[in-house]
């Protein structure tokens, strides 16, 4: 499958939207890949993580990591595809962690998979957490790479790379202002305790 065909794959899904959106870095964007709309589509999702499938063929790992909320199911998904395992950290307290059993042993190889990296920050938290576990992160694989570079500590395994024009805060155009803004992200999600 080529690039152009994920492309495409992302608008019929209705991932690949266009608006004024506040992102979870701070800055805004008039365009935004919203995965959760591409996973409603479980034929499309196959199809576009067998992309990131196809290029993990050298890579030696044991486990696949999703930072929730958005590479909870990339995660599954890719694991499903590879017939690996796949588990999931998420925030308490503000920071990333394991619950519902989850664990990482010693020496363990973890791909972290995303659905979408930008600056990168979540996929991060997550190394930091496998590391402090004495586990060893790979890659990153993702859905859409959009940070502008083709690793962030470690290689990233992307099914499409896009350029998307982002603005500080103090920096958004008369024409993206006047459009009403949509917070999508979830990095800021609450989790209860327990």
């Amino acid at each position: 499958m080529t690039e152009i065909n994920v492309l495409e794959l992302l608008k019929i899904a209705g991932a690949l939207q266009t608006g004024h959106f506040l992102l979870s870095s701070g800055k805004h964007s008039d365009t935004y890949v919203q995965c959760a709309r591409l996973f409603q589509q479980p034929d499309l999702a196959a199809q576009i993580m067998s992309v990131v499938a196809s290029q993990l063929e050298d890579i030696s790992f044991d486990l696949l990591c999703g930072p929730a909320m958005g590479g909870v199911i990339a995660s599954y998904e890719l694991a499903r595809q590879l017939n690996m395992e796949s588990v999931f950290a998420e925030r308490q307290d503000g920071k990333m962690t394991f619950r519902r059993g989850f664990k990482i042993n010693p020496g363990q190889r973890v791909l972290i998979v995303e659905d979408v990296v930008t600056t990168g920050k979540s996929s991060l938290e997550c190394r930091e957490l496998i590391e402090s576990l004495d586990g060893k992160v790979v890659g990153i694989a993702c859905v859409v790479n959009r940070s502008g570079r083709d690793q962030i500590e470690v290689p990233i395994f992307a099914a499409t790379t896009l350029s998307i024009a982002t603005y500080e805060a103090d920096d958004v155009p008369d024409w993206l202002a006047a459009i009403p803004i949509d917070q999508p992200g979830s990095r800021f999600i609450q989790t209860k305790k327990g």
